[in-house]
């Protein structure tokens, strides 16, 4: 794939490679900038059934237009029937990466989640939802920018006809309850998502930990997320309690004339917390 061009877009070097695709570098040879392009499996777009319903998440998706979501610019194919997506290309580190490079301080914790959450409340205001918040699909910038990657492609992954009922979209250890007992998802699974990486960033460790998918996925569902505190000692308290009310079981909406903020068994509206 590498040194080929397809359409308008040279492709100079592969980026990263996971469940929803392959991503390369390559140049706009009419623009004359760099770009990324997404090549999705052929499994997620198999049937015209499924490229149509591909092809409107992708537009839904580059109708976000924020500084902490990553612009999608175009979505096309190969002759042979290759989808792919042309995004922004960012020079940084995926928040994994960073992860994997030791502890982070509160002030950095708290500079990038206030980014995703910004990000989040951007798209949950326009009825898009990610569904699969993880480190992977958060870039840092070597500016210090967030960029939030990969808005819309979960969702043609759940789509049925591409997933087995029942089946589980997402990471699971980063799967808010009702995706992993296979339930709808909504804005509060992001913010779920979102309390699983603010724990991750924090603490160096994820709130729900086994060996095995289903024994993680089995704890999210059952058991309380490991205390916070026990990790580190420096830890804010309000901090403590953002994790809390974003890992809440129950998802369910403020009761009338109460915010969300007062719903202290309810899982809690990040954007009114952090941004």
């Amino acid at each position: 794939m590498i040194g080929r061009t397809i359409s308008h877009y040279q492709i100079l070097a592969k980026l990263g490679e996971g469940g929803m695709g392959i991503v390369y570098q390559a140049e706009d040879l009419k623009l004359k900038r760099p770009v990324a392009l997404k090549f999705l499996p052929p499994a997620l777009t198999a049937d015209s059934e499924t490229k149509k319903r591909f092809i409107h998440e992708a537009r839904t998706a580059s109708s976000l237009q924020h500084s902490n979501i990553c612009t999608i610019h175009d979505i096309d194919e190969t002759d042979d029937g290759q989808v792919f997506i042309v995004m922004d290309c960012y020079q940084g580190m995926t928040l994994k990466e960073r992860l994997a490079q030791g502890s982070m301080p509160t002030e950095e914790v708290v500079r990038i989640a206030v980014q995703i959450a910004a990000g989040l409340a951007e798209a949950h205001e326009k009825g898009i939802v990610h569904r699969d918040i993880k480190p992977a699909n958060i870039m840092i910038t070597d500016a210090g920018v967030v960029k939030i990657l990969d808005f819309g492609l979960s969702k043609l992954a759940g789509h049925p006809g591409i997933t087995r009922t029942g089946t589980t979209i997402g990471t699971p250890a980063y799967m808010a309850p009702e995706q992993a007992q296979g339930k709808e998802s909504d804005c509060r699974t992001d913010i779920w998502s979102f309390g699983v990486v603010l724990f991750e960033m924090l603490s160096g460790r994820q709130p729900f930990a086994a060996e095995y998918d289903q024994a993680v996925l089995f704890s999210i569902v059952n058991e309380e997320p490991a205390e916070i505190g026990n990790f580190r000692a420096d830890i804010p308290e309000h901090l403590i309690a953002l994790c809390k009310q974003c890992l809440e079981k129950d998802k369910s909406p403020p009761i009338h004339g109460e915010s969300a903020g007062m719903a202290e068994n309810k899982r809690v509206a990040i954007h009114e917390k952090c941004v």
